[in-house]
């Protein structure tokens, strides 16, 4: 039988990240960024929260422009910061990525 994961590679995609979870990220990010450490995991990081307000700030005026075809990419950039969160913690969870950040975002 294999082993129970730990608390926090057991996201679960519909888990969204919470403000505070948020704030730790950032802050992780801009100490990374200043002892020059996990470059690449920052920069996905930096993308991933871009498209999460284009997204948020998108939605709108492509509801109200009748662009119809704007709106299922503004949901996936809206969705993209907890779809981030729980790929990495899945490949972190069978071994194929280590994710030092996953201890910061607490389930439940």
């Amino acid at each position: 039988m294999p082993a129970e994961p730990p608390p926090h590679c057991a996201r679960r995609f519909w888990q969204a990240l919470s403000l505070s979870e948020l704030q730790r990220l950032r802050h992780w990010r801009e100490m990374q960024r200043e002892h020059r450490q996990h470059r690449l995991e920052c920069a996905a990081w930096e993308a991933v929260l871009t498209l999460w307000v284009l997204g948020w700030t998108a939605w709108l005026p492509a509801l109200a422009l009748d662009w119809g075809l704007l709106i299922p990419l503004c949901v996936a950039g809206i969705l993209m910061p907890q779809a981030y969160a729980y790929l990495r913690a899945r490949a972190h969870a069978v071994g194929r990525l280590r994710c030092d950040w996953l201890e910061l975002l607490q389930a439940g």
